[in-house]
């Protein structure tokens, strides 16, 4: 059941989205080479508790960390672990945050260190289609035009979209409906209400767009091992102009990325 939220339940969710929004900051601070992926996780994790909320990513179906960190090829849902960054990789770092009964969630790819220019041209192709989408995410649209959005902008400087891996709704779970594509036809799709919330989140691959779970269950990987990049925001469907309740503002504001 698609349900829109209260006033008062999206300002709980601006709360949490405020929240994953300063974590990724915090880990991006720390992105640079000779750093593990283990010490990321371990930085956000704090960073969350401290501030009087739960990571909502630990334990959920049995997911180990507080972070999901995904290192180039690895599109999503990679795990902390001994890997130590180096020059010229990508990072997308998955942040949930559970605050007062309501969810955070937010994605953002880092670049370690100096990365190619083709590499580059990926996560600013991936950022841009994000915002692609959320200038489609209006009362009166369909989840096909969000997806349509993305795909059509990824597609142009010829990168390709996942297709088995969407966004989301968001609320008191992590995850509601209605799903949110990363392509898809306009005019398709379940119509987007005023007050509905939902995390859009593009994963664009350098190469083709197949993917393959890896034997933990869990990190989905490109086939042809080639780059990929994941960028996500929450948003409050309104009419006329969507509301972020997530921001890159810390990240890039405060100059924690360098372009």
């Amino acid at each position: 059941m698609i349900r829109p939220k209260t006033e008062e339940e999206i300002e709980l969710l601006r709360i949490n989205g405020d929240l994953v929004s300063r974590t990724l900051a915090e880990v991006g601070k720390v992105v640079a080479p000779g750093v593990t992926t283990a010490k990321l996780n371990e930085v956000a994790e704090t960073f969350i508790r401290d501030n009087g909320a739960i990571p909502s990513f630990k334990g959920f179906e049995g997911f180990p960390s507080a972070l999901c960190i995904s290192v180039n090829d690895v599109v999503v849902h990679g795990f902390p672990s001994d890997y130590v960054l180096k020059e010229g990789d990508i990072v997308s770092v998955d942040c949930g945050t559970l605050y007062k009964g309501y969810n955070g969630d937010s994605a953002y790819t880092f670049p370690v260190g100096e990365v190619d220019a083709e590499t580059r041209k990926l996560l600013d192709v991936t950022k841009a289609s994000l915002y692609k989408g959320i200038e489609a995410a209006v009362a009166g649209a369909r989840t096909g035009d969000i997806g349509y959005a993305v795909q059509t902008y990824a597609e142009s400087f010829g990168f390709s979209v996942v297709r088995e891996l969407e966004g989301h709704g968001v609320g008191k779970e992590m995850h509601e409906e209605p799903g949110i594509p990363n392509y898809g036809r306009r005019g398709h799709g379940a119509r987007l209400v005023d007050g509905m919330t939902i995390c859009i989140e593009p994963m664009i691959c350098a190469g083709g767009r197949g993917v393959y779970l890896a034997r933990n269950g869990w990190a989905v990987h490109t086939s042809d091992h080639k780059n990929a990049a994941h960028y996500e925001l929450t948003v409050v469907v309104r009419k006329g102009r969507a509301e972020q309740l997530s921001t890159f503002d810390y990240i890039e504001k405060d100059g924690n990325i360098k372009f």
